[in-house]
């Protein structure tokens, strides 16, 4: 079919891009810069530049597109600036869902988080409602991941992808990134995140696995799917494996979570079909990026 992809050179989009060709789909990406363009091009995909915050442009993008579906993979995270990432998720997929209308797209794919369910004691699954509980500044997050969602699903078709916390390639979490800085004690290093080994439970996924269920959700029905791998855990276990893989100093276990650190389930992606391929973030921490 064809398919739009809304933030084609991020982490997930770059690599989301050439599995969509190679399955045979007719592909145009958006970049907000030059250089994005020329790269997406240069992966054999059509190209457009276009900022989702300008509503006039996008429109006019995915109307010259006519796609069949649009996949969201839109996101502001290269200065960690949580306001801006959030600003996106509220105005950027108001845009899109509003080209998507404009120019008749029913099916639409979006990259949601896992990390917004309420307190539990327990890994999250689909049927346990986004956090009405927060407090500042975790509420203005919620609020924006839960206004992403509910503006997707005004498609005839929505699938809200709950990613877990992507790492691999393009991550924070890759060799050289700002993890590995901020545990080496740079005072610069800037990520939306945390390096303590406490007891705060978090899910992750291989951002190529992020990419590969974007793909297979174009043939998904609607609502939300976590897309996590198999074990979710603790930061005073997975931290020190990812210390390790990166070569700097390992943190010191520390305790105590808050109470929305529980981690996520992927059993409804599994019965759809989809398969991480790092199951774990023990093997996948050590895997060559």
């Amino acid at each position: 079919m064809r398919v739009f992809v809304a933030g084609a050179t991020g982490a997930v989009g770059r690599l989301l891009v050439p599995l969509l060709l190679a399955a045979g789909h007719e592909v145009t990406g958006t970049s907000r810069s030059r250089a994005g363009v020329d790269r997406i091009r240069a992966q054999g995909a059509a190209a457009v530049q276009v900022n989702a915050l300008d509503a006039d442009g996008l429109r006019r993008a995915v109307a010259e597109a006519a796609p069949e579906a649009v996949v969201h993979q839109l996101t502001d995270l290269a200065d960690a600036n949580g306001a801006a990432n959030s600003r996106l998720r509220r105005e950027g997929t108001r845009n899109l869902v509003d080209a998507c209308e404009a120019a008749g797209v029913g099916r639409v794919v979006a990259q949601s988080i896992c990390w917004a369910y309420p307190p539990g004691d327990g890994p999250a699954d689909e049927s346990v409602p986004l956090d009405a509980t927060a407090s500042q500044p975790r509420a203005a997050m919620v609020a924006a991941v839960r206004a992403l969602e509910e503006t997707a699903s005004e498609a005839a078709v929505a699938v809200l992808l709950r990613y877990g916390i992507l790492y691999g390639p393009g991550t924070w979490y890759a060799p050289g990134g700002a993890v590995a800085a901020a545990l080496e004690g740079d005072p610069a290093a800037r990520f939306l995140g945390s390096v303590e080994a406490d007891d705060a439970v978090s899910s992750f996924v291989h951002v190529a696995d992020a990419a590969q269920a974007a793909v297979a959700a174009l043939g998904w029905p609607g609502g939300p799917v976590n897309i996590v791998d198999d074990e979710p855990a603790p930061a005073h276990e997975w931290l020190p494996v990812l210390a390790k893989a990166l070569g700097v100093p390992v943190p010191k276990p520390s305790a105590g979570r808050q109470g929305w650190q529980r981690g996520a389930v992927n059993s409804l992606a599994r019965a759809r079909g989809w398969r991480p391929g790092h199951p774990s973030w023990r093997t996948g921490f050590t895997a060559r990026w």
